[in-house]
């Protein structure tokens, strides 16, 4: 994906009152900027998840994205999933979203067949699938509907089908936390945001990014029924799960 030329600048100047975090256009239209410099080692897990996904995509079967953004893990999908007759499913509940990876997508060039879909996960069917990416999504789905959406994401598997999650967590004791958030607000400073910035985008998600721990995305895997819940990937207080279906 080509990244935008849009410098992200929404959080420079000082409000009265900050408006909770959301995916519009103004989001939109600096997201990749946002994004690799917001999220440690976002440029890495990238083709790392296409390359795990190559690992348990089968043929003839779907790979979904879900909360798909600008369709950054679709691309690393298309990009490396060989499976004849596989199909990727990129869902996303933001139109500005939608339409914008749509036109990214076309001008990709060759690779798997993407369905696009502008809609809640929450309420997307899960069917025969033989990977689901969750990146960086997971965590502003209401705590309430995180253990039906996991279900649901398992009982679509097909068996051998994974499921990749990426997340930022919280980690215990306190004190591991916050030193994570500090080294994560010096990367954030290091990439060029001020302190204003970033005072003002952690007011924005509050109550809009929801964190848990990695135990209890563990054990909500594995009373789902996954075979295994595996973190194998970390930058900072952000990581990756790999859940995969007996």
């Amino acid at each position: 994906m080509t990244l935008s030329p849009v410098s992200d600048k929404l959080y420079a100047a000082p409000q009265r009152q900050v408006a909770p975090f959301e995916f519009d256009e103004a989001v939109v239209a600096v997201f990749p900027d946002m994004i690799e410099r917001s999220v440690p080692g976002y440029t890495l897990l990238l083709p790392l998840i296409g390359q795990i996904a190559s690992r348990y995509a089968q043929p003839n079967s779907r790979c979904y994205d879900l909360g798909c953004s600008l369709g950054a893990v679709t691309l690393a999908l298309r990009q490396q999933i060989q499976q004849p007759g596989a199909r990727i499913t990129a869902v996303d509940n933001s139109p500005a979203m939608i339409e914008t990876c749509g036109e990214i997508i076309g001008r990709s060039g060759p690779g798997l067949p993407v369905d696009l879909a502008e809609a809640d996960i929450c309420q997307t069917l899960i069917s025969n699938a033989s990977v689901v990416v969750l990146n960086f999504t997971f965590q502003f789905v209401p705590p309430a509907q995180r253990d039906a959406l996991i279900q649901r994401i398992y009982d679509g598997l097909l068996p051998g089908g994974a499921l990749i999650l990426s997340e930022k967590v919280l980690f215990e004791p306190a004190e591991l936390d916050g030193l994570l958030v500090t080294l994560h607000h010096d990367f954030k400073r290091a990439n060029g945001y001020s302190d204003l910035e970033i005072s003002q985008k952690r007011t924005a998600l509050e109550n809009v990014l929801i964190a848990e721990t990695v135990p209890q995305h563990q054990a909500r895997l594995l009373q789902a029924g996954f075979a295994s819940a595996d973190l194998w990937f970390q930058a900072f207080n952000f990581v990756s799960l790999l859940a995969v279906k007996g």
